[in-house]
């Protein structure tokens, strides 16, 4: 008698307990750990901010293609390098700084989605200043330094994303079994409770 009331406590303090635990659980589903990696994304985002300082096309900088004044229009500054400018600047420095500092998985996937199309925009950007008629100038080393340094933020918060996503689904896969382990210890031990010592249903 008293083994058995003692096997309940604990079931009830597990039931007590498992909301509690299922919560953190899902809050830290919610986070990212980069590891080794948040000290090359932290140096890229470092190193893509100092681009901005440096010269993108002629005597045009980031900060001016950035804010299309007049050394950038001067130099004929184009659509898809202020777009490239801008989408690098507010995803791949703004909320690379976010997810590093907050650690939230959400946070990570647009760091990595807006990095991925500032990569193709990077692209393009340098493509358009290779092929700008004459006499505007062709890509500086900012434009290229900043293109590849995106390209590089990208490649490590896909990284970390993935690696994080692989171990949420397997934390979810061994959830599942854990329900389906407790339901089917709940089935039969109600189909036991229907029946006597003797095989026979009570009655």
């Amino acid at each position: 008698m008293c083994p058995v009331t003692a096997g309940k406590g604990r079931d009830g303090d597990f039931e007590d307990f498992k909301g509690d635990i299922e919560a953190a659980e899902r809050r830290v589903a919610r986070e990212i750990d980069p590891g080794a990696r948040a000290l090359a994304i932290a140096i890229a985002v470092f190193v893509l901010l100092v681009t901005f300082i440096l010269p993108h096309t002629g005597g045009a900088r980031g900060w001016d293609v950035l804010a299309g004044n007049d050394a950038a229009i001067g130099e004929g500054v184009s659509l898809p390098s202020r777009v490239f400018i801008w989408l690098a600047l507010v995803f791949s420095v703004g909320f690379s700084m976010l997810a590093l500092l907050t650690r939230r998985w959400a946070l990570a996937w647009i760091a990595l989605a807006g990095s991925t199309v500032a990569s193709f925009s990077g692209l393009l950007a340098v493509w358009s200043r290779q092929t700008a008629p004459a006499p505007h100038p062709g890509p500086g080393i900012g434009l290229i330094l900043a293109w590849i340094t995106v390209v590089v933020l990208a490649y490590n918060w896909a990284r970390a994303v993935w690696a994080r996503t692989a171990l949420q689904l397997a934390a979810e896969e061994q959830r599942r079994r854990a329900v389906a382990k407790r339901q089917t210890k709940g089935l039969l031990d109600s189909l036991d409770d229907d029946t006597d010592s003797d095989g026979q249903a009570k009655p």
